[in-house]
């Protein structure tokens, strides 16, 4: 049984992966199953079985395969008739009635009969070697509840790995939502492509070590929306390049980053050395204290100007940290609205859109590019809702706000979505928790407006930043910077390190490889 290759977290080489909707990989099924030979039940279960059979040290231990109503559970039946096969101990649990399977579940069921197997409808704690969650697949989108709540909660309090089979048991697919309760796995096959639920909101959380089993399929067409990509360095890799020796400061862009009110003068700061140190030519900072100082003594190199300057000297702008909600504020933004080049709008700029509509207006008829950067409670505002329906629906809320704005959007959180006006869609899998924290989204605007002067285009700029952000986080916690401390000042040289490491990577022909947390097998 092959493995990936294990990778310390800061090295990014894998490749990237595509992600389905619920609602694609059952139109994937439609059009594969009556062909299949042999069946995608049996092939996901074998796929499964070889897995399984990895994660024991040996076997003389005991298996148990819990199984439940559908045809996740029919996938169980095969996984514990190849386990017995290869000698494994396996007890095989079910939630549901047996004699009221669905067609292919019920099959898989009697030829586990057939093969010897039997089906008790309880299990208690024990010594098991390893579980097999099949209680439930993708279909579920109700909050568990009676038996199958009872038996999650159980799974969850047993000392063993635990390995899913295709998403753990009440988890959202789609979402990443836990459906009342969910089985906390430690290793998840998933089957045909990845899901977006698995790796946004709590689906991290749950899923432990991913692998995918594509089961031979090619994904095929499949409609708009429907699929995904998980970002990876091939997501941008035709940017990553080394310069040339024969260049200037003027080849690299002007950044200019507006906000800093009274009291708030640190955002835009962390934004401009982020922007710095990702290599733009000129930084330029336009801060609406009045008292504001004339030098960034931490980093001289920024050149700080009246806010009203800073349209005139950027080719690609930034407002919004520290921005504030002032009529000054207004003012700024309106007149941002305007430039002609690139814009980043984040943090207050986004508060302002959301609660003047002809900003939003404003926002949705610029020709040049627009890029947003809201955290749920900022998306929340700006499409009238609630926090809870946001993170309840993140996909479908990062599409609609850049839809409904025709702009660029990432809306941060675990498993951070971007979303292009065109309907495509990346889910990012680097960072750790010690992103959150004061300032970091700060970072991530200047990394970001860094590479849009640079003359990137906005979804690969967007796409870069982003992983790069996480990245960057996972490099210093492996150097025992964080997560628990870490700062948004540490983050820029960082994000320098890790960047210039993936440009001497690209050079030398690296070859792209995937991640500890996850592996890719036929």
């Amino acid at each position: 049984m092959k493995f990936a290759k294990l990778m310390k977290q800061d090295e990014y080489f894998m490749s990237t992966q595509p992600i389905l909707t619920v609602e694609g990989i059952r139109a994937v099924e439609a059009r594969e199953a009556p062909v299949a030979q042999p069946s995608l039940m049996e092939r996901a279960g074998l796929a499964a079985a070889e897995q399984a059979l990895g994660l024991l040290s040996d076997r003389t231990g005991c298996v148990l395969v819990v199984t439940g109503s559908g045809n996740n559970g029919g996938d169980g039946f095969v996984v514990a008739r190849h386990l017995k096969a290869a000698g494994c101990g396996v007890v095989v649990a079910c939630a549901a009635n047996c004699d009221r399977l669905p067609p292919q579940a019920s099959a898989a069921h009697q030829r586990w009969l057939e093969a010897g197997g039997s089906v008790v409808d309880n299990f208690v704690g024990g010594q098991w070697t390893l579980v097999i969650d099949a209680l439930l697949g993708i279909g579920v989108h109700r909050p568990l509840e009676g038996r199958y709540a009872e038996w999650v909660s159980r799974l969850n309090q047993l000392n063993c790995p635990i390995l899913a089979l295709d998403v753990p048991s009440g988890l959202n697919a789609d979402t990443g939502s836990v459906l009342g309760c969910a089985v906390r796995a430690s290793h998840t096959a998933t089957f045909i492509a990845l899901k977006p639920g698995m790796l946004t909101l709590d689906g991290p959380m749950h899923c432990g070590q991913i692998s995918v089993h594509t089961l031979g399929l090619d994904i095929g067409d499949v409609a708009s929306g429907q699929v995904g990509e998980q970002i990876s360095r091939t997501s941008f890799a035709e940017y990553i390049r080394p310069r040339t020796s024969n260049s200037h400061k003027g080849d690299y862009g002007e950044v200019g980053i507006i906000g800093g009110a009274s009291g708030m003068l640190g955002a835009p700061l962390l934004a401009a050395r982020a922007a710095l140190k990702l290599g733009a030519g000129k930084v330029y900072v336009g801060l609406l204290d009045p008292h504001a100082p004339l030098l960034d003594l931490a980093q001289p190199e920024l050149m700080l100007r009246p806010p009203g300057d800073i349209h005139l000297l950027a080719s690609a702008l930034a407002i919004g940290p520290g921005l504030g909600t002032s009529e000054s504020a207004q003012q700024q933004l309106r007149r941002a609205l305007g430039f002609a080049g690139p814009l980043v709008l984040d943090a207050d700029a986004l508060n302002l859109i959301a609660a003047h509509p002809p900003l939003q207006s404003l926002t949705a008829q610029r020709e040049a590019s627009t890029v947003l950067t809201p955290h749920p409670a900022e998306a929340a505002r700006l499409l009238q809702c609630s926090v809870i329906q946001i993170q309840a629906h993140r996909l479908d809320s990062a599409l609609e706000l850049a839809r409904r704005l025709r702009a660029g959007v990432v809306l941060k959180g675990n498993g951070s979505i971007v979303a292009a006006p065109s309907g495509q869609w990346h889910i990012n899998t680097s960072g750790n928790p010690g992103l959150a924290s004061a300032g970091t989204g700060d970072a991530l605007t200047g990394l970001l407006v860094s590479l849009l002067a640079q003359g990137w285009l906005a979804h690969q700029a967007l796409c870069c930043a982003v992983h790069l952000h996480g990245a960057a986080a996972d490099h210093l916690a492996t150097h025992g910077i964080g997560p628990i401390g870490l700062t948004a000042g540490e983050l820029p040289d960082a994000a320098r390190a890790v960047f210039n490491r993936w440009i001497l990577d690209q050079g030398q022909g690296e070859n792209i490889d995937m991640p500890p947390s996850f592996s890719k097998r036929s």
